[in-house]
């Protein structure tokens, strides 16, 4: 069981934007949690193609782009879409299995903790972003709201697939 933890009414800045991210990939998580993998790759409404499983693997690829790409200056290739299929994080749910697709996000998600442990709010990340300077603060403050915004897609598909509500 995923255990989501609260983050705290009172605290220094740092301490919310992490707990506050941390929070919100817990809630990814628990979405898809006690689902089968039929049910995590279950579509939403037609024309869309977003399901659990999709949420799942573009939020693996906005933790490397965020983290790898930007905040380190690394070569970290997208692993489910290409420039060629820029959508396949939506679309090519078969390419993996799901436990490999949480693994995956999971070890996306260890390393960026890491990545962002090791700078201050203030640093500036290693790639710029339109030609603006990017810190570290923005990337934090970006990846709460890209889940914030997932998570709320997150609910609905579920209460879609089985009727479960909740935060």
């Amino acid at each position: 069981m995923t255990d989501r933890i609260d983050p705290p009414f009172s605290a220094d800045e740092r301490t919310m934007l992490d707990t506050w991210l941390d929070y919100h990939r817990a809630t990814l998580e628990l979405k898809c949690e006690g689902l089968t993998d039929d049910q995590l790759r279950e579509r939403s409404v037609p024309p869309s193609k977003m399901s659990l499983l999709g949420l799942v693997r573009h939020m693996a690829e906005v933790e490397r782009n965020w983290f790898r790409r930007v905040l380190l200056g690394e070569e970290a290739p997208p692993r489910f879409y290409s420039k060629e299929r820029p959508d396949d994080d939506f679309d090519d749910l078969e390419s993996d299995t799901v436990a490999d697709t949480l693994a995956f996000w999971r070890d996306e998600c260890e390393y960026a903790r890491k990545a962002a442990a090791a700078k201050e709010l203030d640093d500036l990340a290693a790639a710029r972003r339109h030609g603006d300077d990017v810190t570290l603060r923005w990337i934090l403050v970006h990846m709460i709201e890209e889940y914030a915004r997932h998570n709320g897609h997150a609910d609905f598909l579920r209460e879609r697939i089985d009727g479960a509500t909740g935060d």
